[in-house]
């Protein structure tokens, strides 16, 4: 995201603070019970989606080169899938 041209920059900048939105959260609620916990969580997942959106926004721009994007956009899937499972944790019966 620090590459991305001048005009893009606010939208590489906040695919940058959603990111980190993201961990924060996730560590944050980690330490948390109850609906803080899951209330954080939340978080974590909307500030993932976040930064779907960025990438697809610079990708669309033609300022992301579309390999580092895929990876970037794997990750970042993957991280939506495991905060989801936090929020929506299976029966272990």
């Amino acid at each position: 995201a620090k590459q991305i041209p001048t005009p893009l920059r606010s939208t590489a900048d906040q695919l940058i603070r959603a990111a980190t939105s993201v961990a924060l959260n996730l560590s944050e609620g980690n330490g948390r019970v109850g609906r803080d916990r899951s209330h954080l969580w939340r978080i974590a997942y909307a500030s993932a989606k976040e930064v779907d959106t960025c990438l697809r926004l610079l990708i669309h721009a033609g300022a992301v080169d579309t390999t580092q994007d895929s990876h970037a956009a794997s990750l970042f899937d993957e991280v939506r899938a495991i905060t989801w499972r936090l929020l929506h944790p299976t029966d272990s019966r």
